[in-house]
């Protein structure tokens, strides 16, 4: 996690916390010529415009206070949604079992996004259980194999959890 992004989580978590919420993320990015700071809150109800707008109130003459980020920057709150993208080992525990999309700077058997079910993770790599199905043509029934497949986590440009909409 980049120094900028250590230090404003460091600063506005009790705030946050103090205010009923956990603070789930914070991201600091550049995109076109404006950077953002984003922060996630969550709480077991979910995130209204009003949790957003609590939150910015009380953390925003902090921030300007320790003037930790230089440039000029837009400050975001929000939910971090229902498809959640994992970045730290928190979110990877809370999210093991659970159905992941992950995308891949280098592909792995030609492909550079796969979907499947977060079994575990260390330090360097990931464990995904991937689904296989192959159509046996004389039973005339799918056969699904799982495989684990092993990916290097700096190989991974994004990571997600996936809601089944079904």
């Amino acid at each position: 996690m980049p120094k900028i992004e250590e230090n404003v989580e460091t600063l506005i978590m009790p705030i946050i916390e103090n205010l009923g919420y956990s603070l789930y993320d914070v991201q600091y990015v550049k995109e076109g010529k404006d950077y953002y700071l984003r922060v996630f809150i969550d709480k077991k109800e979910g995130i209204s415009l009003e949790d957003c707008e609590k939150v910015n109130n009380a953390i925003t003459d902090i921030l300007d206070e320790r003037n930790y980020i230089k440039d000029q920057y837009f400050l975001e709150i929000s939910s971090p949604g229902i498809e959640r993208v994992l970045r730290k080992d928190k979110h990877f525990k809370d999210n093991i079992g659970k159905k992941v999309c992950v995308s891949l700077f280098k592909p792995i058997e030609k492909e550079k996004q796969l979907i499947g079910t977060l079994e575990n993770f260390d330090e360097n790599s990931i464990y995904v259980g991937i689904e296989n199905t192959s159509d046996n043509k004389n039973i005339k029934e799918k056969t699904i194999s799982k495989d684990t497949i092993q990916i290097e986590r700096k190989n991974i440009s994004l990571i997600k959890t996936v809601y089944d909409w079904d």
